[in-house]
């Protein structure tokens, strides 16, 4: 017998709805791919802390590292304290840097295993900060930290440049004092308008591609400090635009949670090899990880059908816990920890769990049934009523 629950439909009325009854994917042990790919990953909230939880952040560490061991289990890599873990929506630097320690000494006990770390200048105060001289001390202080501890570097988009810089010139002075100083090749970052406002016209322009070509310039001048660029645009065209563009053997990392499928599938174009498809640093990742690994496994052994029959159903999904309002994508990833059972409760840093209503959640659910991605039916069931009961919906 189907399992169902009735769920709220776009009028506002309740319907009957019937799962699939399509057994999840599952990747092969030992899987292996032909891409890079990061799982921009989130954390899991401490829901038993005695804080403010607008005001203050209480993570669960054992949970949150938990959920990085099964990232890595199944090939995936980890960017850590980026926008998907609530970086500046909720975790400050100070729990950011404990987060890196602790998925880097988890990540030490897995061979391969990937972890690279946002490092930013959101600990200075905005109001403070007067100068690109004083943006360059802010990174620079997280790039110590995070370099002292072994890591890696995403270096990403700063609110605090954003509000300061006058021109492209600025964003180049900045970005030449980061890329000469970084020990290992670092990855850039960025983020669009649509994740967060605060970073219209990064790289001193509202005009993409005028914004492209100054990244595209800043690249060109330290190609040997730059692993790629993740882009988070969500435009697919001026991503294989500036990818084409990319100096030899820099990648661009799709950032594209619309369209990262054909993306990271590719187009061929090109003699070199990076220029012609997208790796992958992706929060989508984070929700669809059992799917994304199976698909890159079977694109790495030439099967692209199946590699888009397994992660094209996903995509849908992906395009609703993305809608606009964008920088809520956060609560449809950790929604999805929580039905797979990844985690005990839906509370997240900052009481996010309150930015997305009940029929979003609802056509979440059946956007991932759709999808092959629940992974504990029985399990999601109930505890999609049990969030059904918290808006009094019974039955």
């Amino acid at each position: 017998m189907a399992l169902t629950l009735n769920l709220p439909t776009a009028s506002g009325s309740l319907a009957p709805y019937a799962l699939r009854g399509t057994a999840p994917v599952k990747p092969d042990a030992g899987v292996k791919f032909n891409r890079i790919a990061y799982s921009a990953a989130h954390v899991v909230a401490d829901p038993l802390a005695a804080i403010d939880p607008w005001l203050q952040s209480a993570v669960d560490w054992d949970a949150t590292i938990a959920y990085r061991r099964h990232l890595f289990s199944l090939g995936l890599g980890v960017a850590e304290a980026m926008d998907t873990a609530q970086r500046g929506m909720g975790l400050d630097w100070p729990t950011s840097l404990e987060l890196i320690r602790r998925s880097l000494d988890a990540a030490r006990d897995v061979p391969g295993a990937r972890v690279a770390s946002g490092c930013g200048t959101d600990h200075l105060n905005l109001d403070e900060v007067k100068s690109v001289d004083d943006v360059i001390r802010g990174y620079e202080e997280q790039m110590a930290a995070i370099e002292a501890l072994g890591g890696q570097l995403i270096v990403m988009a700063s609110r605090a440049l954003a509000r300061v810089a006058q021109s492209p010139a600025d964003y180049e002075c900045v970005y030449d004092r980061i890329l000469s100083q970084a020990k290992q090749p670092v990855v850039l970052h960025w983020l669009g308008e649509m994740f967060d406002p605060a970073l219209a016209g990064y790289w001193g322009t509202k005009d993409v591609d005028a914004a492209m070509d100054t990244a595209i310039g800043i690249i060109a001048a330290h190609p040997d400090k730059v692993d790629g660029i993740k882009i988070s645009l969500l435009d697919k065209d001026k991503e294989i635009a500036m990818r084409r563009r990319l100096p030899k053997g820099v990648r661009m990392y799709t950032g594209d949670d619309f369209n990262y499928a054909e993306l990271i599938a590719g187009d061929g174009f090109g003699s070199e090899p990076t220029h012609g498809k997208s790796d992958a640093l992706l929060g989508i990742f984070d929700a669809i990880a059992p799917a994304a690994s199976a698909a890159l496994g079977a694109l790495a052994q030439g099967n692209t059908e199946k590699f888009h029959a397994i992660l094209g159903p996903t995509v849908p999904l992906s395009r609703h816990i993305f809608a606009a309002p964008t920088r809520f994508y956060k609560t449809g990833v950790v929604f999805m920890a929580w039905l797979n059972g990844h985690q005990k409760h839906f509370t997240m840093v900052g009481g996010q769990q309150s930015t997305r209503s009940l029929q979003h959640f609802a056509e979440l659910f059946r956007l991932a049934d759709a999808a092959n991605l629940l992974e504990q039916p029985e399990l999601a069931v109930r505890r999609m009523k049990t969030l059904l009961a918290l808006h009094g919906v019974e039955g």
